[in-house]
Formats: C-alpha cells, sequence, structure tokens
C-alpha cells in the first residue's frame, strides 16, 4: 500500500485537437485564474505518454482537492487525465501515469513506453 502522503503534487492534463483547442485554453486559463494552479503549454501533438494535444495544469494536493470537482463539473465534454506525483524515478512516474490515473470522461490509451528503463 502507497501512503497518500508520498503525494506531493498532481497534474490534470486537458486532452483536446484542433477543433476543441481554444474550448481547453479557457477550461485552463479559468482554472489557473480561479485555483491559482500552474498552467504549461498548450501541445497540439502528443507528449510524453498522451495521444493527443493537451494542456497540462500543476496542482498542490490542497488545490486538487477542489480543482479535480471542478474540472469534473466544467469541461465541457473534454476528456481530462489526472495523477499524482509520488516520485521521481520511473517506477515512481509509471505508476502514477498507469495506477492511480483518475480520469474524467472516456480514458484513452497512454504511451508508457516512455517511462521502460533502458
Amino acid at each position: 500500500m502507497t501512503d497518500p502522503a508520498a503525494i506531493t503534487g498532481f497534474h490534470a492534463h486537458v486532452y483536446f485537437d484542433p477543433k476543441s483547442h481554444a474550448r481547453a485554453r479557457d477550461i485552463c486559463e479559468a482554472a489557473k485564474d480561479r485555483f491559482g494552479v500552474s498552467m504549461g503549454r498548450m501541445h497540439d501533438k502528443p507528449v510524453g505518454p498522451h495521444p493527443c494535444g493537451s494542456c497540462q495544469l500543476a496542482a498542490t494536493p490542497q488545490e486538487f482537492a477542489v480543482l479535480l470537482p471542478w474540472l469534473a463539473l466544467n469541461r465541457d465534454g473534454l476528456v481530462v487525465f489526472a495523477h499524482p506525483i509520488t516520485g521521481e524515478t520511473l517506477q515512481d512516474q509509471l505508476a502514477d501515469h498507469r495506477d492511480h490515473g483518475i480520469w474524467l470522461g472516456t480514458g484513452l490509451p497512454l504511451d508508457l513506453s516512455i517511462f521502460d528503463e533502458e
């Protein structure tokens, strides 16, 4: 069992395609303004394990406690993938994405090969 105290933060990735890019940007900017979370770049192509365009919102555990319900109600049909941050190793990152992820909307396949140790 992993102790929830191991969670140092969360990432919420708002997924979009070219038609929903502006909608995703508006949602992310609203979350940044409302909750003070950090908003990353709008990636128009897949980055890391993410299967499509996305924008990352980085939150503390306290911020995430209010961000996640807000995203659930205000994602406007977009898929959101959220995960905790429990460590820095590839094994930690793999578990955070594969085992501890939270989907709002229909889950999509992630490219977990980026966490393979060589």
